[in-house]
């Protein structure tokens, strides 16, 4: 049973007086969000702060088992590599930082900030990354890793895999768990003493800012390209090549191919009717180890260990109109203050005003400010915002800021029946992805799902124009 998503249109004296109102709608387990109509859909994600990597979760396919030790008993998972094929082409290879929460099959994942995970407010997020950097797959040399870590016997990829999750949900989910293979459990131990603080990696690729907007006649922008890559292409829509608009340099010349550091302009014609349009830059790259992946269907969130040649992709837009209040927005989640930050800039000649959960905010004509909206931990939300000049815009997703096992505390389950290990192939002649053998598995880490529960008061949130008196 779902909520419902209601759009409502409030007085005013024209298009350029339109208001706009967006529910924040809440979904039962089952994870699907309500629609917003074609023009909201064709703007989903397009200014949401984010790029990267996209991928489907394909299983858990290199691992051993550990046991996650609790008050009330102990619970047996399965602990290893999982793979994802990325949109585009490329695989990525990675592990679980949230244990007791589970993976939906063929979930769809997202390359995404620390910020908006729950490695965001984790003091431990940087002894991760270094534990990724240090150990299997980066480190594909067994024989050598065993040593350093004082492994007696030999150390399998199985070993590797297990005990290399194990010393990472340590420090993710601040559990207590050990891998139950010897060699593992000696590697995680390894591991987890031996882990220092670094850094979060760049994004693979992102658009600075995702949106803007202006006059026609001006170059919109800049927007600058953030990439690891070598180079990037450009992609403007048919809709805008149609309509006159270029992208272009700051000089006024054509831009096809980028790279790091780049600023691009929307060069909106003159006469060009009140609009929005987007760009896509997409590129060839590897995704930094560390990178964290998440999910709008609430599988559990997973930390990049290994990365193929993969594409990449973010986006832009423009919004462009002749006076009035010209609004550019974009989001990004906040799991510091459990909340979605919406930056609104405005443009225009005249004042942007909005109320959001009962609170008024006026952005005044070229500025922009930061409004932080309080969202509920798991609850998928999807909204739409409408402005002046058809101006539209959609946010929706689901804030999942803690691990399962802060949510729900020192909970555990029924000790399972461990999950085979694959059979493992050769390993790659690629350094950033080993290659592992194929699992039909794809397991639920940590026991059954926990359903989504709808809330029980929709959460109304108002945008308009103020009108004059």
């Amino acid at each position: 049973m779902f909520s419902t998503l209601a759009v409502l249109s409030l007085p005013g004296r024209g298009a350029a007086r339109r208001a706009a109102t967006a529910l924040v709608s809440a979904v039962a387990a089952a994870g699907v969000v309500t629609g917003a109509g074609p023009a909201a859909a064709a703007q989903d994600g397009a200014a949401q702060g984010q790029g990267g990597a996209t991928a489907t979760i394909g299983g858990l396919k290199t691992h051993g088992t550990a046991v996650i030790h609790g008050a009330t008993g102990d619970q047996e998972v399965p602990a290893g590599l999982f793979e994802m094929s990325v949109d585009g082409g490329g695989m990525l290879q990675t592990y679980c930082v949230d244990i007791q929460n589970p993976t939906q099959k063929d979930a769809k994942y997202r390359e995404t900030a620390w910020s908006g995970t729950s490695l965001g407010t984790n003091k431990d997020a940087g002894r991760v990354r270094w534990i990724l950097r240090n150990s299997y797959p980066q480190v594909n040399d067994l024989a050598a890793l065993a040593k350093k870590a004082g492994v007696r016997g030999a150390l399998t990829e199985q070993d590797a895999a297990a005990g290399t999750q194990v010393a990472i949900w340590r420090y993710s989910d601040d559990t207590d768990v050990e891998a139950t293979d010897p060699e593992a459990e000696r590697l995680a131990d390894y591991l987890e003493k031996n882990a220092r603080d670094l850094a979060e990696p760049n994004a693979s690729l992102s658009l600075d800012p995702p949106a803007v907007s202006g006059r026609p006649g001006e170059r919109l922008g800049p927007v600058t390209v953030r990439t690891n890559a070598d180079g990037a292409t450009v992609t403007p829509p048919v809709d805008a090549t149609a309509g006159g608009v270029r992208i272009v340099d700051r000089n006024g010349a054509p831009v096809t191919s980028v790279t790091n550091g780049t600023q691009i302009f929307f060069d909106v014609p003159e006469d060009a009717d009140p609009g929005t349009v987007g760009l896509t830059v997409q590129a060839s790259t590897t995704v930094p180890v560390g990178r964290a992946f998440a999910s709008e269907s609430r599988s559990q969130t997973q930390i990049l260990a290994g990365s193929s040649e993969s594409t990449v992709t973010a986006t832009a837009t423009a919004t462009w109109a002749g006076q009035g209040a010209i609004p550019a927005l974009s989001a990004r989640k906040n799991c510091a203050e459990g909340a979605l930050d919406i930056t609104a800039s405005n443009k225009g000649d005249e004042d942007f005003t909005f109320e959001l959960l009962d609170t008024e905010y006026t952005i005044a004509a070229g500025e922009s400010r930061t409004v932080t909206v309080p969202l509920p931990e798991d609850r998928p939300y999807d909204f739409t915002v409408r402005g002046p000049a058809g101006f539209e815009q959609r946010f929706s997703g689901v804030l999942d800021c803690r691990t399962r096992t802060a949510t729900l505390g020192d909970t555990t389950h029924t000790l399972t029946e461990p999950v085979p290990s694959a059979p493992v192939e050769p390993s790659s002649a690629n350094p950033n992805l080993a290659e592992t053998g194929s699992s039909g598995v794809t397991p639920l880490i940590g026991g059954t799902a926990i359903g989504l529960v709808v809330i029980g008061g929709a959460v109304l949130l108002v945008l308009r124009r103020r009108d004059e008196q």
